[in-house]
């Protein structure tokens, strides 16, 4: 089951996928696509609706973040042996976990580079997102707990994240720093979560192109590794890692987004986002009209 949200932003309705590929609207049967409904026995009711009974949505209307309410973005960083060793890190003994502090936007908006930032950049990451409360979970009973995943791009500001006191969230928490989606794929529909294909273009070059069976720590232990430290709610999302190909890894010199650029990314049957950056003060003038 592919669920969505559609509409303007901060006003977004349910919604879901049908076998057709279409977009039909759920909000006569709930309200949002949170943590509320992402349990097992919600989704297995929502499973069971006839979709073709469900109001058909017609033309092309803005896709939001296929979440909402997010409690929490939690983030594991250097999760492929590629990547960490194109960013001159050791390959980590445990997972490393930071926290992205900004709220998640729809696939397709645009992204603000923000104002003083020298080295935006790119990071394709498969999100997983959280189904039941998760508490000391074992790895073998870790992904009960997971209602679904989504692609996410956890945009980047380098030079906030590395120069400026070495404090990862920085550079991880600007607005518009965490497209997700288009879709939440439940679980059952995914299948094994180390078997899919990830990859970014940069105004179609292709930067990234790797496999989440390339993961250092797969989501099994992820969401078993995290539960010993904090309680997972559901609705919280977790970011798993970005392969090789980020532009601070290009040689001989790194590739930073500009304005103008165009992000396209995906993960095998989870979908394709798209992002045109804006410079901060273009943004502003849009905004203010």
């Amino acid at each position: 089951m592919k669920l969505v949200r559609f509409g303007d932003a901060g006003a977004e309705k349910p919604g879901l996928i049908d076998a057709a590929g279409d977009l039909r609207d759920l909000s006569a049967e709930i309200d949002d696509v949170t943590g509320a409904v992402l349990g097992p026995d919600m989704l297995d009711r929502l499973r069971a609706i006839d979709t073709d009974a469900l109001p058909f949505v017609p033309g092309q209307p803005r896709i939001g973040p296929c979440v909402g309410d997010i409690g929490r973005i939690i983030c594991i960083g250097l999760n492929y042996s590629d990547h960490a060793a194109e960013s001159g890190m050791a390959e980590p003994d445990e997972p490393v976990i930071f926290i992205k502090g900004c709220a998640a936007t729809g696939p397709n908006d645009t992204v603000t580079i923000p104002l003083g930032a020298t080295k935006p950049d790119w990071e394709v990451e498969l999100a997983v997102v959280i189904g039941s409360r998760t508490q000391h979970v074992s790895e073998d009973d870790s992904l009960d707990h997971v209602a679904g995943y989504a692609v996410a791009n956890d945009v980047s500001e380098r030079a906030f994240q590395h120069e400026m006191g070495g404090q990862w969230t920085k550079g991880k928490s600007c607005e518009g720093f965490a497209p997700l989606g288009p879709w939440l794929v439940t679980a059952d529909e995914v299948g094994d979560p180390q078997k899919l294909g990830i990859w970014l273009e940069v105004n179609g070059h292709r930067y990234q192109d790797g496999s989440t069976a390339d993961q250092i720590f797969g989501v099994r232990t992820v969401v078993s590794y995290l539960s010993r430290f904090m309680v997972l709610n559901p609705g919280d999302v977790i970011l798993t890692g970005t392969p090789a190909g980020v532009g601070a890894g290009i040689q001989p010199e790194p590739v930073w987004l500009k304005p103008g650029d165009t992000v396209r990314l995906g993960i095998d049957k989870l979908g394709v986002q798209e992002q045109r950056y804006v410079a901060f003060e273009a943004a502003q003038s849009v905004a203010a009209q």
